[in-house]
């Protein structure tokens, strides 16, 4: 895979503007780099076809404007576009305002279905908090592209899928909160759990009463940060821990294994984890070349 940089320097402020492209051998990583850079002047751009590569674009200094099927974004600190491929758009400073911005455009056979199981399906505007690492994630991506001979392209699409989790993780949509902040008001119960996961009459409400809150909310909490109910995380958990137990080598019986687990009996137990895993628990200790003695 050649590089290909292209460095404008002597931009406002000292500020250099730059732009580092990738361009693609024979074979295509699923997910790949196209372009990546920083703008501290950004110009006015009208793409009546859109573009053909997926589209990050956010907001360093000033203020932009965005024009999307006739309606009008606009593009503060802090807040970031994510421009699906072929989506008609232009964008341009606010009048009066010098804008700065840093980007990232990539494709990929596989990333309009990565972006899927992030929830993201559509063209986005993304907003977080002062202390999320969305921004200085894409500024190290910068500062690898321009200190590191990249002829494969590999490093740029591993930091690429970071940097496409952190937008998940840390990105506000609609005024509703991140990922992040519903595991911040999560965590003392899952730290709860992880410790009494073993205790067979763990209720929902027993869950929400760790937190102060109703099973409502609670449950609500849990489908914003995992996509699942409570209960459900619950359950998941005890296979986790099951799993931990058995693939390390524990001689415990399997309905020694149920009970530590949280289960009173151990058909509920072997029929949970069939239903989870396809397999038995005793298939999988012999998958781990483990059984029982």
């Amino acid at each position: 895979m050649e590089q290909i940089i292209e460095r404008n320097k002597g931009f406002n402020d000292g500020q250099q503007r730059s732009r580092y492209m990738f361009t693609l051998g024979e074979y295509e990583l699923p997910l790949y780099v196209d372009s990546i850079g920083i703008n501290p002047d950004q110009e006015a751009v009208d793409r009546t076809k859109g573009y053909p590569c997926f589209h990050w674009l956010q907001t360093i200094e000033g203020e932009g404007e965005f024009e999307l099927n006739g309606i009008k974004y606009s593009l503060p600190p802090g807040n970031g576009s994510l421009l699906f491929p072929d989506v008609p758009h232009f964008y341009t400073a606010k009048p009066g305002k010098k804008w700065a911005t840093m980007y990232v455009t990539f494709g990929g056979v596989l990333a309009a279905s990565m972006l899927a199981s992030l929830g993201i399906r559509q063209t986005e505007w993304l907003n977080w908090n002062e202390d999320a690492p969305i921004t200085s994630q894409l500024e190290s991506m910068i500062k690898q592209a321009q200190h590191d001979e990249d002829r494969t392209g590999l490093n740029a699409s591993a930091q690429l899928y970071r940097f496409l989790t952190m937008i998940k993780i840390y990105g506000q949509k609609g005024g509703r909160s991140s990922v992040f902040q519903h595991l911040e008001k999560l965590d003392p119960l899952l730290h709860w759990l992880d410790f009494h996961y073993g205790d067979p009459d763990i209720s929902l409400t027993d869950m929400a009463e760790q937190l102060g809150i109703s099973s409502r909310y609670l449950n609500s909490l849990f489908r914003q940060a995992f996509g699942i109910t409570a209960y459900a995380y619950l359950i998941r958990l005890r296979m986790i821990k099951s799993k931990e137990m058995m693939s390390l080598g524990d001689k415990r019986s399997i309905k020694e294994i149920a009970q530590l687990s949280g289960y009173r009996d151990p058909s509920h137990f072997i029929a949970a984890f069939g239903k989870a895993e396809g397999i038995t628990p005793e298939q999988f200790r012999k998958l781990h070349g483990l059984t029982t003695t």
